[in-house]
């Protein structure tokens, strides 16, 4: 029996073998899921059924991925993972820096894709659970509620799941270095170097939004991890 508290997850892609799989496995986990086969269709029910996830093929027949997590990101703080066969490192943050929240290359392991979709869903509860007494984090321009989300000047910044679940760990930790795993793992859930270039394609992006006033300055401590410094 399905509860409310199940994601509704959206599956675009267009081969049927990939496809099937990915049905199947959301079937077993007793996940609620929808299918598009090319982009038209994905953005269609981005719209009308609203899923809580997207699982995102770039190599549709009608558009590119990319263009679809743009889009996407013009209406929707939605969860986008990847699911690619494009595997260089410049294809993962040209997908990243879009929008997109996580990228599996094919072919995958059935149960890291599980794995990668729990640690979606746990993102946002995750910032809740862990949120210190102080629930709204200031500094500058920068307002951070932990439960609601971030604003610059009084103007809402408009951020990822995964890139508000960055900001809220380093105001959480403001004036600590973090190291590379510790954020890995507090993002994807695993320590993996390979997931280093996807967290310096977020930190890239929330220092592009946070320049749009007097706001802490994330610092990068080479080889070690990054260090979020308030401003006075």
């Amino acid at each position: 029996m399905k509860t409310k508290n199940e994601p509704k997850i959206l599956i675009v892609e267009d081969d049927a073998s990939v496809g099937n799989l990915i049905k199947t496995s959301m079937m077993a986990h007793d996940y609620q899921y929808l299918v598009a086969q090319n982009g038209k269709s994905a953005l269609m029910m981005v719209t009308s059924h609203r899923p809580d996830i997207m699982l995102l093929d770039l190599g549709l027949p009608d558009m590119d991925g990319i263009e679809i997590i743009r889009l996407v990101r013009g209406f929707s703080a939605m969860p986008i993972i990847v699911i690619s066969a494009r595997d260089t490192d410049s294809d993962k943050i040209a997908a990243l820096d879009a929008g997109a929240d996580d990228y599996l290359t094919k072919p995958f392991s059935v149960d890291e894709l599980m794995a990668r979709i729990r640690v979606t869903q746990r993102h946002l509860a995750s910032v809740q659970s862990d949120t210190p007494e102080k629930a709204v984090f200031t500094s500058g321009d920068l307002a951070v509620d932990y439960h609601a989300g971030a604003a610059v000047a009084g103007k809402a910044l408009h951020l990822t799941p995964s890139e508000f679940k960055l900001l809220c760990v380093l105001c959480q930790n403001a004036g600590k270095v973090l190291s590379y795993p510790f954020l890995s793992k507090t993002l994807w859930g695993n320590e993996w170097e390979e997931n280093i270039p996807s967290l310096r394609v977020f930190v890239a992006t929330l220092r592009k939004k946070l320049a749009a006033g007097n706001c802490p300055r994330i610092q990068t401590h080479v080889g070690v991890g990054y260090q979020l410094i308030e401003t006075d």
